[in-house]
């Protein structure tokens, strides 16, 4: 073997070296020549031999159950990719389309090949159904759950974001505050709405007296639902959506009736959508949505073999820019 005759050892030293073999006591100066060798003559140990010997793969399955790939599966993949990576481990991508059955075809393929570990992902956090396979392995649900909360999850804290969004547009000022949220039945939308409310009783005002309407998350329900507050009278000096496209849709209503954000009023977001919030003018407040972080901490609790809670709550930060301000009148118009 060109790495023992170079390191002037024994082809089992470099095994104890390049396999970590417990119970092998190896020098640091042996273990240094081993190394350097390695380095010098470009060697690449036998991921599949090890894999064999130890019982594992050194991979990790992210499984996409959703029917495409967007921008937010994009940054929880990379976030996982780094992390799995990192601590020596290969992310393996998949997507399931969607399909309850080709999850669980993809699952007993992966575990065949001897997948470590899981990690089964949806964008728009909601309920799925994970094939009892699962279990077989260790499994992270990222930005979904089950009924019975049997898999660990990650996912966003969407009522703290709501209540933070909030209270950022109360910190400014502002008393009379409209939401123009998401689908209603929607999980993010339930908890984003308990915020609002929450941050609202907290500073002394009644939720009921606030205005709350439901969108669908698209730019056309934010145009629509802000039409109709301006034709109302009742202009509040702020509006929270439920996501960027909503407020987008809600910015360009509000031009068109001759109304200037965030001087007459201000428009929060919610997402921090890449080319999108931060590009558009007046550039978006928002809340982000860490999928980034969400994919590194799912991958650790795997990796690291952490103790893994039955929730895990990520923060959503607030991210102020130039569509919100301080209140220049009272509410109407």
């Amino acid at each position: 073997m060109d790495v023992a005759r170079l390191a002037g050892v024994s082809p089992a030293v470099v095994s104890f070296v390049l396999n970590q073999t417990p119970g092998q006591t190896i020098s640091h100066e042996t273990r240094e020549r081993v190394l350097h060798a390695v380095a010098e003559l470009g060697y690449r140990p036998n991921r599949a031999a090890q894999g064999f010997r130890r019982g594992t793969s050194a991979t990790i399955a992210f499984i996409n159950h959703d029917a495409d790939f967007g921008e937010f599966a994009a940054a929880a993949i990379k976030g996982a990719h780094e992390t799995s990576n990192r601590h020596g481990s290969l992310l393996l991508l998949v997507s399931t389309g969607g399909s309850n059955r080709q999850a669980e075809e993809l699952i007993a393929d992966l575990l065949d090949r001897q997948t470590d570990a899981l990690i089964f992902s949806a964008v728009g956090t909601k309920a799925v159904t994970v094939p009892e396979a699962a279990h077989r392995v260790p499994t992270i649900l990222l930005n979904c759950y089950t009924a019975k909360d049997d898999f660990p999850a990650v996912l966003p804290d969407e009522e703290r974001g709501g209540r933070e969004a909030t209270q950022a547009l109360l910190d400014l000022g502002h008393r009379e505050i409209a939401f123009l949220t998401g689908r209603a039945s929607q999980w993010a939308t339930k908890a984003r709405l308990r915020g609002f409310r929450d941050a609202l009783q907290a500073a002394g005002l009644n939720p009921a007296d606030s205005t709350v309407r439901a969108g669908n998350y698209h730019a056309d329900s934010g145009y629509d639902l802000t039409k109709e507050l301006v034709r109302s009278g009742a202009l509040p000096t702020a509006i929270m959506c439920g996501n960027d496209r909503m407020a987008v849709g809600a910015m360009l209503a509000l031009f068109e009736a001759g109304i200037r954000v965030p001087e007459d009023v201000s428009v929060m977001g919610y997402d921090d959508q890449f080319q999108l919030a931060a590009e558009v003018r007046p550039a978006l407040s928002t809340v982000r949505l860490p999928y980034d972080v969400m994919g590194q901490l799912a991958a650790e609790q795997l990796v690291d073999e952490v103790p893994r809670t039955r929730r895990t709550m990520v923060h959503c930060p607030v991210i102020l820019r130039a569509s919100t301000a301080a209140p220049s009148r009272t509410a109407g118009r």
